[in-house]
């Protein structure tokens, strides 16, 4: 199992290599979390033995530090070879002297983000060969803290605690949550952290710092114990060196002894389970277990990754050399894809909303064919309205009958309601047009944003070009049912058949009611009657008188209506005004239900004609003669910058993951135990 730890160390070398982060494919991995004044550069210290982290005032871990510890057997190795030397990722050279290592992390640190106090999550990656280190891989970050100090950016909490929470939110990382016993653990920054991410606290061990500076009288055996604050895999207590004892070039190895001394005296039942010696065994006992627990996962995570790689790379295609046949296809395929998602043979066919021809369908018969129908043939106009017609158009003479210049002005007016919901339903149908252009750009146009924004706005010309003569349809189909009204339409009740419907309905509920009219006082003049007769039910041959006034009885009579009009005029209407008003109300409704179901057909036929399918007649053409332009040619086919970066980013990635997969290939089953 001790061979598992140079794989993940592998992985991470390859991942680093390409500038991707090893959460790529979520590595198991060991993050080490705290406060910048918890000691936690001085436990990553004690762990190696040698002083080789950069020391100093506010933030100095400015970048993930990546520590892979590699226990090296002296007896194998070379006689020359130096016993401890380390090794950066970004350099070939071998430094055996750990100060200069404590010196390139601090260049690398300024190369990447300069003198200031900014941070990176761009990782540096070290690499201890030691006789006296087990072998354990460890992320070291910038510690956490509240308030900006010095040249600090603003936003360096904020900063700081993204950064931590991005590392430790890979489910394959054991946190190392580092605080300080001199403060209150119920405080602890790095345990709350730890928590966000990890509430079971499966994968969090705790480490306590700074033991031997606690106020006289108090005791940490509450917190060893993790009577206090319950951590799954455990609470281990260690002491560092002071800053006096690191001023004084106090060795670590002797700070271990003293560390030693240390528990045995002050909890002398808990010091075979604490300090740095046995935190380092147990940290790699846990990495060992978490990788052999990891692997299987992790060979099923990077097949997947280079699988999708693959398929990325894929629809970014590769660089174009002959770029004329390329645009031709190109257009072609865009051309062919917006007609089909007007016909509804696209092979992409959404089902989550209705686009193309299906919408452009549903605007037709539902939308437009609703509004329609919800319009009132008399909205707008009222008895009064009706009366005034009538009147002016009589003139200073008497009419026997209702004038029919009165009946086509009214109508004219009902029917021009009609313009506003047709010239809206063309509005649809051109941003449903619209629309589709979005719809059909293909991976090849994210390819060539010149090529995309010239087929968008060549497009979107053709639509507006189209949208004028489909107006002009609507215009002119209401035009031509304003300019001549056909009463001999065969659809169309004449005057005389209206009135025999009026007479008969009312003959037929006098007859029901069996109602009589109350003769008014003679010094009044009686109203006029228009007599008509039916036969009695009981007596074929009896005949009986209809008042005049009793059309407008029953369903006829509206009171509103009568006191609304009898206000208006200043008097009550005569029997005749009423009829003339319901004679000319049901010529309008009649004529203007002929008009509406004309518009109804016509309207949608039209837009097909003039807007829809003269687009799908004339794309493809218009967007040759427009963009094949052989001076252009080149220009168009450039590719994006963000493309041609990602599909490099791609292949890199896709090149990392095959090794990767050759890395964990390698790994036999017999290896995992």
């Amino acid at each position: 199992m001790e061979q598992l730890l140079p794989v993940i160390n592998k992985l991470q070398e390859v991942f680093i290599a390409i500038g991707a982060s090893s959460d790529a494919i979520q590595l198991p991995q060991i993050v080490a979390i705290g406060t910048q004044s918890s000691g936690k550069s001085s436990v990553l210290e004690s762990i190696v033995g040698r002083d080789f982290l950069p020391r100093g005032t506010g933030i100095v871990t400015r970048r993930p530090l990546i520590l892979q510890l590699i226990h090296a057997n002296p007896e194998s190795e070379e006689k020359d070879q130096p016993e401890e030397w380390g090794k950066f990722l970004h350099c070939d050279s071998i430094f055996t002297d750990f100060n200069d290592i404590m010196v390139e992390i601090t260049k690398e640190t300024e190369r990447e983000l300069g003198l200031g106090k900014a941070i990176s999550s761009k990782p540096i990656q070290l690499k201890i060969y030691s006789p006296n280190v087990l072998n354990l891989t460890l992320v070291d970050l910038p510690g956490l803290t509240k308030v900006p100090v010095g040249d600090q950016p603003p936003d360096i909490e904020k900063q700081i605690y993204d950064l931590c929470y991005e590392y430790i939110s890979n489910p394959n990382s054991l946190i190392l949550a580092i605080s300080a016993a001199n403060a209150d653990m119920a405080t602890s920054e790095a345990i709350k952290l730890a928590r966000e991410v990890d509430p079971t606290g499966k994968r969090t061990l705790a480490v306590v710092t700074k033991l031997d500076l606690m106020d006289a009288g108090t005791d940490a055996t509450d917190i060893l114990t993790g009577r206090l604050i319950p951590v799954k895999l455990g609470i281990i207590g260690v002491v560092n060196r002071s800053q006096q004892d690191i001023n004084v070039k106090k060795s670590i190895k002797i700070a271990l002894g003293d560390e030693a001394i240390f528990f045995q005296k002050r909890y002398p039942g808990l010091s075979d389970r604490n300090g740095i010696q046995y935190l380092a065994k147990t940290l790699n006992k846990l990495l060992l277990l978490h990788i052999r627990d990891c692997l299987p996962e992790l060979k099923t995570r990077i097949n997947l990754k280079l699988a999708y790689s693959q398929q990325t790379l894929a629809t970014l295609g590769v660089p174009i050399i002959e770029k004329g046949p390329e645009l031709l296809r190109v257009i072609t395929k865009f051309a062919a894809d917006y007609c089909a998602t007007i016909e509804g043979t696209h092979g992409n066919i959404e089902i989550a909303e209705l686009i193309g021809g299906a919408r452009i369908s549903h605007i037709f018969h539902e939308v437009y064919f609703k509004t329609l129908e919800g319009i009132d043939p008399l909205g707008g106009l009222s008895t009064t309205d009706i009366l005034t017609a009538i009147r002016n158009a009589t003139g200073p003479r008497p009419t026997l009958f209702v004038p029919e210049l009165a009946f086509e002005l009214l109508v004219k007016r009902q029917i021009k309601r009609l313009l506003e919901p047709s010239l809206r339903c063309v509005q649809l149908v051109h941003e449903e047009m619209q629309r589709i252009i979005q719809h059909c750009i293909t991976p090849d146009l994210h390819r060539f944003s010149k090529v995309h924004n010239r087929i968008v706005e060549v497009t979107s010309a053709l639509l507006r070009e189209r949208l004028e003569p489909a107006n002009s349809m609507v215009d002119n189909l209401i035009a031509i049912e304003l300019a001549y009204i056909n009463t001999n339409h065969p659809d169309f009740a004449s005057g005389h058949e209206i009135i025999a419907r009026m007479m008969s309905e009312a003959g037929e509920e006098y007859k029901n009611r069996r109602i009589t009219r109350k003769p008014k006082p003679s010094v009044e003049k009686p109203p006029v009657e228009l007599q008509t007769t039916f036969e009695n039910n009981n007596d074929p041959s009896s005949k009986r008188i209809i008042p005049f006034g009793y059309l407008m009885n029953g369903e006829n009579a509206r009171k509103d209506d009568s006191d609304e009009n009898a206000a208006s005029f200043g008097r009550d209407l005569t029997d005749r005004e009423r009829v003339d008003a319901e004679l000319i109300k049901r010529l309008i409704r009649t004529y203007y239900d002929i008009v509406k179901k004309s518009i109804q057909d016509s309207v949608p036929k039209g837009i097909m004609h003039f807007l829809v399918n003269n687009v799908k007649k004339h794309l493809q053409s218009l967007l040759v003669e427009r963009l094949y332009i052989k001076e252009e040619i080149t220009e168009l086919m450039e590719e994006s910058p963000h493309v041609i970066e990602k599909r490099n980013r791609t292949i890199h990635m896709i090149k990392a993951l095959e090794k990767a997969s050759q890395i964990v290939s390698d790994v036999r089953e017999t290896q995992l135990w």
